[in-house]
């Protein structure tokens, strides 16, 4: 009895052993592919020399071209709600994924599919309002020059 318990002793410090050298292996590969792009483009980009940065010192962006015009342009705000809806839209499919997965199994029945079709016919819905309000229209704006 005493040599089973030692055993299945023995078996999770393995596991655990185990675990912590997947861990560490991760992390491992995390920080050679963050900081090994870093190091790689430094071994590899041209010298600090071939920039042409000499008297631009005070422009916000040091491109080595002259800039054309103000920088501070009005963007229009469909731009912004097209990107809000995506990300809406795209957080709520990404959540679809897993609900799939787990909704996989024979023993879930109908009211399981339709709380999920729920969900979907609540971001349907998201898409009829934000058409009607008229977010889906592109409309060209021209903005006079100052």
């Amino acid at each position: 009895m005493h040599s089973m318990a030692l055993a299945r002793e023995m078996k999770m410090d393995q596991v655990a052993l185990t675990n912590i050298i997947y861990v560490t292996l991760f992390l491992i590969g995390a920080l050679l592919f963050g900081f090994g792009s870093i190091i790689i483009v430094k071994l590899l980009s041209p010298s600090s020399h071939t920039r042409q940065a000499a008297g631009r010192a005070d422009q916000l962006i040091e491109c080595g071209m002259e800039p054309i015009g103000s920088a501070w342009i009005r963007f229009g705000i469909v731009y912004y709600l097209y990107a809000l809806i995506f990300l809406a839209f795209d957080v709520d499919i990404l959540f679809l994924f897993p609900v799939a997965a787990a909704y996989n199994s024979p023993e879930l029945g109908f009211r399981d599919f339709y709380e999920i079709l729920l969900f979907v016919a609540i971001l349907s819905l998201a898409i009829v309002y934000a058409w009607r309000k008229g977010v889906f229209t592109w409309e060209k704006k021209t903005y006079l020059h100052q």
